[in-house]
């Protein structure tokens, strides 16, 4: 698998992140497979956040580092704090420094890759974030910081005071999920698809280079169910069965390439723990969608061109 260039750093990144959300409830055995199996793949970034699980899936990929401690050099490791399950969002300083800590000794690591913040606090204060990133830099426990679900204007309201380059921007984005190029397709047309509910963000990202990673890739709505073989969805079905036979790949991997194709410098973040299914997004990466074929997916999971 060729590696991508994260920019501003000199991370070499496979295109598919594996999200590690639902590892908690595998055993010892079969997580070990599944973070081996992904390393043998070319996979090599690998996604965190401390509510996963409230922690349990760190503890447990941790249990795999320490059981495999030269695998953590071939890795790249994110994280994502900010999120008080049920309760509020905090970006202060002190708990990006405690939820850091907590990460760290989860995962058996000395040092983070990338840190993101998780969903954007609104009540930051970007020079109490600045100061953190600074500390946690000064120290060697993070090496780049980025963020998720955040506007380009909140980026910018961050930069203020950060110092140190905001990498990536994590992002929900699926075939049937689109409102991030929607609304440039309808430019100027009286509809709710020309509504930008999200800062034109992937223009934003790829002005300032900025990675975007692109989240639950096979889900429609909020977390509603899968569309890949989903019998709500028959026109788009039938057009990634096609384009799947005409790849030799899986269905699942052709929604993984509609994304790749979009000149963004795109990551697919996974969270399937099936290893056969790590195995045939991975092929995905081998395929590049003709633009017929990128906006015939786009039509067939029924958006409209003007």
């Amino acid at each position: 698998m060729n590696k991508v260039s994260i920019h501003h750093t000199d991370l070499l990144a496979s295109p598919i992140v594996l999200g590690m959300m639902r590892i908690a409830s595998m055993s010892f055995k079969d997580a070990e497979k599944l973070v081996g199996t992904a390393l043998e793949e070319g996979i090599n970034h690998f996604d965190h956040a401390d509510i996963y699980g409230r922690g349990a899936c760190e503890t447990l990929f941790g249990q795999v580092l320490k059981n495999h401690p030269d695998w953590r050099e071939k890795m790249i490791l994110q994280d994502k704090v900010g999120i008080v399950p049920g309760t509020m969002y905090d970006f202060s300083g002190k708990h990006i420094m405690e939820a850091v800590e907590g990460c760290l000794k989860r995962l058996n690591a000395d040092s983070l890759d990338t840190l993101l913040l998780h969903r954007p606090d609104a009540l930051m204060e970007p020079e109490e974030i600045a100061e953190a990133f600074d500390r946690l830099y000064d120290a060697g426990k993070v090496k780049h910081f980025g963020v998720s679900n955040h506007t380009p204007v909140q980026i910018e309201l961050l930069k203020t005071c950060v110092k140190r380059p905001l990498i990536i921007n994590q992002l929900q984005w699926s075939i049937m999920h689109t409102g991030l190029t929607d609304n440039g397709i309808h430019m100027n047309n009286h509809s709710d698809a020309a509504i930008c509910r999200d800062g034109y963000a992937l223009d934003y990202a790829r002005i300032h280079k900025m990675t975007v990673q692109a989240w639950s890739p096979m889900q429609y709505g909020f977390f509603e169910g899968v569309f890949v073989g989903n019998s709500l969805f028959p026109e788009l079905n039938k057009t990634l069965d096609a384009i799947a036979e005409r790849y030799a790949i899986t269905p699942s991997a052709v929604a993984v390439a509609w994304l790749l194709r979009h000149p963004t410098s795109v990551q697919v973040i996974i969270g399937t723990t099936n290893i056969q299914r790590v195995q045939a997004a991975v092929k995905a990466c081998g395929v590049r969608l003709t633009r017929e074929e990128w906006y015939a997916l786009y039509q067939a999971a029924g958006h409209t061109l003007p």
